[in-house]
């Protein structure tokens, strides 16, 4: 015991010599790497990048949201939205913001497997879907809109996914 702690001072009087390192930085190098090596795979393993983009293919990387995206092909709205148009905000900041949170709020379901089968939608998303509807059906609901913040989805289910299995 006594050679090994000779040794590991020897080797830290050396490192903090030469190169001006000491053994708490070299640890803290070392776990900053295992942390940013764990992070970099989990991204490449979740494909992280394809959620940047606007295409549909993004949300069948995972296996819950897949009757969704058969659902979405079938619908009428299939020709003129994909899921961001009716799941994101569409100004700039809330869209990236709610990318941001339910990526955070996905990811962390998916590590733990603390998930509803069938995927639910939270309460915040559906204000954002009915949002949405609004925005893109003004025209047709303002009629609506006079009574209240009217429930697009509850009379309308099939319009983004098509048909309830």
């Amino acid at each position: 015991m006594r050679i090994l702690r000779s040794f590991s001072v020897r080797i830290t009087d050396a490192l903090a010599a030469c190169c001006g390192v000491t053994l708490s930085g070299l640890a803290l190098s070392g776990l900053l790497g295992i942390l940013l090596g764990a992070a970099t795979y989990t991204a490449y393993y979740a494909e992280a990048t394809s959620y940047l983009r606007e295409d549909p293919q993004a949300c069948i990387n995972c296996h819950v949201m897949r009757e969704h995206y058969d659902g979405w092909q079938k619908a009428g709205h299939h020709t003129v939205a994909v899921c961001n148009d009716c799941h994101l905000p569409h100004d700039t900041i809330g869209k990236w913001w709610a990318k941001m949170r339910n990526g955070f709020f996905h990811s962390k379901a998916f590590t733990f497997q603390d998930f509803h089968e069938p995927i639910l939608i939270h309460p915040w998303n559906q204000r954002i879907v009915r949002r949405n509807c609004v925005e893109c059906h003004q025209e047709l609901v303002q009629h609506l809109l006079l009574a209240g913040q009217p429930d697009c989805v509850r009379c309308h289910q099939a319009a983004g996914h098509g048909p309830r299995r």
